[in-house]
């Protein structure tokens, strides 16, 4: 029997992972990336002995990865070296008086850390936070075996009686969104924020989102939170390795510039891929990782595309981000591993990045990650490593960015004012002076990069119409043999999502609709 032959558009974590498991099963699976090297959002860039990941830089949900490693017959363990941060980040509050430093506090993983944690802040939020974090452990097992790993071919899984009983705890949490949610149990602002901030990791605001995602605290404050030394470009090396071993040939430099259609007898089929360059490459099944919109509004004709253009200016995306990798000279103790910094005006920052004046947000909420405290690999002796994240509007013409201050003026702006705001807020007042690499990366970047939809930094915001059975599905409606991986279809952002949603595509491909994940071998 000849293998199928399978093409897989887009070597980031979705189409590598989907590469590899659809290998697994037999397929004769090549992988086609327009970059020079595979990873896409999950990059990496090197200069003057600094590496910087210039994407995903929080491991949670570690059983999602080790559940997809041992698909393919190894382990988390046996490929990744993963270290516990502790403390698991910190957390800086706006400064009340204008050139002091911000008081900060420590989160730890741990149920008992984290509620001791909030009870020296708020008298009695201890005991609040301990049922709240019961209510995100079960969300978090019910979103795990009923909604992630279901592909919505149909609804069966939804109309499940054991489901079905749950509805009347269910519905308030689709109904009611996750900022008012946390506001109603905890009065400190800053409790209120650590509990609302990983909105932002879903791609949305905490006033949008539902707060069925309270789930999130559940892996940061109930489990742990994971660094792989080396950074994530190790993740992609281990799910790039593990592909390879399943005999997947990786081409890069080699942007498809069309899907190839045959409708001879009867629906449109898949044939193949066009690249930019003119090579025709034969397929039976085509796997888009690529960008849903590009996918399907750059290479399949209008009459073939099952979200047109007129689908996505309904749509939420996530939001951009202004990305500062830095390299610094001497040591930075005033930033954890992970460090959050929370503006006052919490909810006038969403309003800047998702409202209708949308703007750069200036004071920002940050995130900085600052890998070279965990691992010496990342810098050079003497030097630190920073990545910021500032979310900001998906705008592609707020501009590009550059290296050493060469992006576009109101991005190195913004920089700038970023760098300051970190220095104030952290009481490092000579971080400027001490910068010896700088690089800015925008909504343009991602954009003209990664041909991602409106500039934005993850994919579809997790909103309740575009989460679980109102997402878009993983295979078109009008071509059959092409089906899609990544952060844009089921189940959503984030790299375990990105696995999940490879292993959504063997399922479809089985006719697998069970709702939860496939079973692992018997041995690894």
């Amino acid at each position: 029997m000849t293998a199928e032959r399978t093409v897989v558009i887009g070597g980031g974590i979705a189409g590598l992972a989907t590469a590899a498991l659809l290998a697994a099963e037999g397929h004769d699976v090549t992988i086609l990336e327009a970059r020079d090297d595979v990873g896409g959002r999950a990059g990496s860039w090197e200069s003057d002995g600094f590496r910087f990941d210039t994407g995903p830089s929080w491991y949670l949900m570690p059983e999602v990865f080790d559940h997809f490693f041992r698909l393919v017959g190894t382990t988390a363990d046996a490929e990744l070296d993963l270290v516990k941060l502790d403390p698991a980040y910190r957390v800086y509050r706006e400064p009340q008086t204008s050139g002091t430093a911000g008081e900060s506090v420590d989160v730890r993983s741990g149920r008992e850390e984290a509620t001791a944690l909030f009870e020296s802040i708020e008298p009695g939020a201890g005991k609040t936070l301990a049922t709240y974090l019961d209510s995100a452990g079960n969300a978090y097992d019910l979103a795990v075996s009923r909604f992630l790993y279901d592909t919505y071919e149909t609804t069966a899984g939804l109309r499940d009686p054991a489901l079905l009983k749950r509805l009347p705890q269910l519905l308030p949490l689709l109904t009611t969104t996750l900022a008012r949610f946390v506001d109603q149990r905890f009065r400190e602002p800053m409790l209120r924020q650590i509990l609302e901030y990983p909105a932002v990791f879903l791609g949305g605001s905490p006033y949008a989102v539902p707060s069925l995602y309270h789930l999130m605290s559940h892996l940061d404050l109930d489990d742990r939170v994971l660094y792989p030394r080396g950074g994530f470009t190790e993740v992609i090396r281990a799910v790039e390795r593990v592909a390879r071993r399943q005999g997947v040939t990786i081409r890069t430099d080699a942007e498809v510039g069309a899907i190839l259609t045959s409708a001879d007898a009867g629906p449109a089929r898949a044939t193949g891929v066009r690249l930019r360059s003119g090579e025709v490459i034969d397929a039976d099944l085509v796997v888009s990782a690529a960008d849903l919109h590009h996918t399907e509004t750059a290479l399949l004709p209008r009459e073939l595309q099952t979200y047109p253009e007129e689908w996505w200016t309904r749509k939420q995306p996530s939001p951009g981000a202004l990305l500062l990798l830095l390299g610094v000279e001497g040591e930075l103790p005033e930033l954890a591993h992970h460090t959050l910094m929370f503006v006052d005006q919490w909810k006038a920052n969403f309003e800047a990045i998702f409202g209708a004046d949308a703007h750069i947000p200036d004071p920002a909420s940050i995130y900085i990650c600052r890998p070279s405290a965990t691992d010496e690999t990342v810098a050079p002796a003497g030097h630190e490593n920073l990545f910021v994240l500032v979310p900001i509007p998906a705008d592609p013409s707020l501009g590009r960015g550059g290296v050493d201050g060469d992006g576009d003026p109101r991005i190195e702006a913004a920089a700038d004012h970023v760098i300051a705001q970190i220095a104030q807020w952290a009481g490092i007042p000579d971080l400027a002076d001490r910068i010896v690499v700088r690089r800015t990366i925008t909504p343009g970047d991602f954009l003209h990069d990664l041909h991602a939809w409106r500039g934005n930094s993850l994919g579809l915001a997790h909103t309740l119409n575009q989460s679980a059975v109102f997402r878009p599905r993983n295979a078109s409606k009008k071509v059959r043999g092409l089906v899609y991986a990544g952060s844009s279809t089921l189940p959503g952002i984030g790299l375990p999502m990105c696995l999940i949603s490879a292993e959504l595509v063997l399922k479809r491909l089985r006719g697998d609709r069970s709702p939860g994940p496939l079973p692992e071998p018997a041995r690894v």
